[in-house]
């Protein structure tokens, strides 16, 4: 990504991880009130602060997915091993 030469600064790396802390637990709504609040204190290049949430978004995204894969695998996985032991071979009766 190409920087233009402009009075506006991005948010920094430094910035960007103390933001996240801050808007990790919030519901994305908190966390974009929270991250406008930040960038109206300075004068922050909007492309860069969209780039961020667009970002954090993603990372909800992700983290909602992984939960719901996580849950699918529980139950296939209890599935599974339930079949396993009802089809287990009995031992034979003398």
């Amino acid at each position: 990504m190409e920087q233009q030469n402009t009075s506006q600064k991005a948010l920094d790396p430094l910035e960007r991880a103390k933001l996240g802390f801050k808007v990790f637990n919030l519901p994305f709504v908190e966390a974009e009130e929270v991250i406008d609040d930040y960038v109206n204190q300075g004068n922050y290049d909007p492309a860069s602060v969209e780039l961020f949430k667009d970002q954090l978004d993603t990372q909800r995204h992700i983290q909602e997915k992984s939960a719901e894969l996580l849950s699918t695998s529980a139950q296939i996985f209890r599935q599974v091993l339930s079949s396993v032991i009802k089809n287990w071979p009995k031992p034979p009766e003398e």
